[in-house]
């Protein structure tokens, strides 16, 4: 058994999400958001080199000796997958693994709005799920993939850096591509996932402009594309996208955007009152004409009041639900405010409320 498996099943025993591994310093595990030592000794150079390149394929070690960064999945049996990223800093090698649990979580179990499986049955248009890193993305991401393996007879098709939730087939056919073994780069195997019949496309992530309009095309092409980006509010992540272009070719993409999207979850991780776990906070922007005007007509800032104008049909600003959990007891008022866009208002409306008594969050 390699050895970094001893610190795994102490994360695992602990419930924790992330192990960071650091010379000089003792292996910490992030749990319930905070890092915590899973030991009192130190990790030692000679320590950090066997803990981590015993577990690497000769390809991989190459890597990270050449180009001083490296990413990639670890199968820990039947237990757990993790994301693994080796970097070098100040102290020399390091890493830190994210847990990927083996048994995909569903939408119920995750407590999301009745509107994110809605947004699942569509058959076509664009879907994203953003939020800061280690904010729950591809957890939501894989229960909504989960959901169309269970409800349709269809093609999905995943393309990550690397694989994080393996999918077994249940009514759909899935295929996982890794960019590394089984594809050069994103732009390369969304190239070619045309030519590969999907019905659905789950894009690990956005990261350049040539991905970004490839999504859209896909989008238009009568595809249903997941992707994520790394914003914290739905108007942030439109103008993410259109900022990424050209000036010259932000009125196309801004009219590509406008036909596509389908709807965006924004989503923060939050410390649960009882301080036994931590609940999902979701801000949903839904696609419709109006929406579409105000993308085409880079009004983006006025989607704020649309949401709130939206409760009926399913939409919800951060502060809505930050509010909803903080009323449902869920959460302390300190965490919500913190996250909270506007906090005077955020504060305004809550001392204008009645607290209910605490009940199991909907979110």
């Amino acid at each position: 058994m390699p050895r970094i498996d001893e610190l795994f099943e102490k994360l695992i025993a602990q419930k924790g999400s992330d192990l960071h591994l650091g010379v000089g310093l003792p292996p910490m595990g992030r749990v319930r958001g905070q890092l915590v030592p899973l030991r009192h000794n130190v990790v030692t150079a000679p320590e950090m080199s066997e803990l981590l390149l015993e577990i690497t394929t000769e390809a991989q070690t190459h890597q990270i000796q050449e180009e001083w960064d490296l990413d990639f999945a670890y199968q820990f049996g039947t237990r757990a997958r993790f994301r693994a990223n080796y970097f070098y800093k100040q102290t020399g090698l390091a890493a830190v693994f994210r847990t990927i649990p083996t048994k995909v979580i569903s939408l119920a179990e995750l407590n999301t709005p009745e509107i994110v499986r809605t947004l699942s049955d569509k058959r076509a248009g664009l879907i994203l799920v953003t939020g800061p890193t280690g904010s729950g993305k591809s957890t939501t991401l894989a229960a909504m993939i989960h959901h169309i393996n269970q409800t349709r007879a269809c093609h999905i098709l995943t393309i990550e850096d690397p694989v994080e939730f393996v999918h077994e087939p249940i009514r759909s056919q899935v295929t996982h591509r890794e960019v590394g073994p089984h594809a050069s780069s994103f732009a390369a195997a969304i190239r070619s996932a045309g030519r590969e019949n999907p019905d659905v496309i789950l894009i690990g992530e956005l990261r350049t402009n040539e991905t970004m309009k490839m999504a859209l095309q896909l989008a238009s092409y009568g595809v249903l594309v997941f992707g994520t980006v790394h914003t914290n509010s739905a108007p942030a992540t439109i103008d993410r996208i259109v900022n990424a272009f050209a000036t010259d070719e932000q009125p196309q993409v801004r009219g590509m955007m406008a036909e596509s999207v389908l709807g965006i979850v924004a989503q923060q991780l939050l410390r649960t009152a009882d301080g036994k776990g931590r609940v999902a906070a979701h801000e949903i922007l839904l696609g419709s004409h109006a929406v579409a005007s105000m993308i085409r007509e880079g009004k983006t800032y006025q989607l704020g009041n649309l949401m709130q104008g939206g409760r009926a049909q399913g939409m919800q600003t951060m502060d809505m639900a930050l509010e909803k959990l903080v009323r449902a007891g869920t959460i302390e008022m300190d965490v919500a405010l913190e996250k909270a866009e506007d906090k005077e208002a955020f504060m305004k409306q809550l001392a204008e409320g009645e607290r209910v008594t605490p009940t199991r969050p909907e979110e």
